[in-house]
């Protein structure tokens, strides 16, 4: 049987490293990380995805601010109010909950970001610097940078010689993982829903990154033997066994399959998720130390 690689672990030590360097900056430079959420609308999911990130920035010393703004935001009234947090010294990361509202054009706000409180790491400049290797100075998308952790966890931070397939292509997950991976020296395969023969292209990798979002697409043979598996899928299907109308979480991977065969993987939930968030507030103390004019912290 696989490791299984304890994302819940990883993303704690991760948060116990921005708890204590918090605290340094505090005491030495007098600068609180500062984390500002903006949310538009009631989407439940929305809300306890923010209302998590704002606990753990708390956890962590920050000063965390919320911004809940109705569904019906104009969107003249929203990128003002980002023009204002990009002028606010006291917040260093700027985050806005996606989806937006269908007529607010999500690309144009998350554009209006200042690249240097872009903790998310969505524009385009540091999309640009994470394509081109600068990953000194880049903002690195939560998700992939925390699956990045956790194979460098297994595999070490040189992957030289190793053969990455991503099988997915979004821009918040597939693209900036497999330029992660290419920075680490892998070989590196994008593969996706329209690929041809995508198991036989799967059993080549040593490590096997599943973000395409469909329940437990990657079956157990399509596993290399002794592959890393990072599954970032989350889905909630039917689970008739726990009573009607009952649900459960499940990845991109089938994990009681693909266990069997891999090296080490990711469960779910427990994997990658609980990392997301934790990144997410190692990129704003990131933030906050650039702007004290300190070296940037490594975790």
């Amino acid at each position: 049987m696989a490791e299984v690689i304890d994302g819940k672990l990883v993303a704690e030590d991760v948060v116990a490293t921005v708890k204590r360097l918090t605290a340094d900056l505090l005491a030495k430079h007098g600068v609180t990380p500062g984390l500002a959420v903006v949310i538009v609308g009631e989407d439940p999911a929305s809300q306890v995805y923010v209302s998590s990130k704002g606990k753990k920035a708390k956890e962590c010393g920050f000063h965390s601010v919320q911004h809940t703004l109705p569904a019906d935001t104009g969107e003249a009234e929203l990128l003002k109010l980002i023009g204002d947090l990009n002028a606010d010294p006291a917040i260093h990361g700027i985050l806005v909950q996606l989806p937006l509202p269908d007529h607010v054009d999500a690309g144009k706000v998350i554009q209006t970001i200042a690249p240097e409180k872009d903790v998310d790491g969505f524009h385009f400049i540091n999309v640009g610097k994470l394509g081109t290797g600068e990953l000194a100075t880049a903002f690195v998308p939560c998700t992939p940078a925390g699956s990045m952790l956790l194979i460098e966890r297994v595999r070490g931070k040189d992957l030289s010689g190793l053969n990455a397939v991503v099988v997915g292509r979004s821009n918040i997950v597939g693209k900036p993982m497999a330029n992660l991976l290419l920075a680490a020296n892998c070989t590196v395969t994008i593969a996706h829903s329209r690929t041809k023969d995508l198991p036989a292209i799967a059993r080549t990798a040593d490590i096997l990154v599943a973000a395409v979002g469909r329940p437990e697409m990657i079956k157990g043979d399509w596993v290399k033997p002794g592959a890393t598996v990072i599954d970032v899928g989350i889905n909630r299907i039917p689970a008739p066994e726990k009573g009607e109308g009952k649900s459960r979480l499940v990845g991109d991977v089938a994990y009681a399959e693909a266990a069997k065969v891999a090296g080490a993987i990711t469960p779910v939930p427990g994997g990658v998720g609980p990392m997301t968030i934790a990144m997410l507030m190692a990129n704003t103390l990131v933030s906050a130390s650039l702007a004290a004019g300190i070296e940037r912290p490594s975790f």
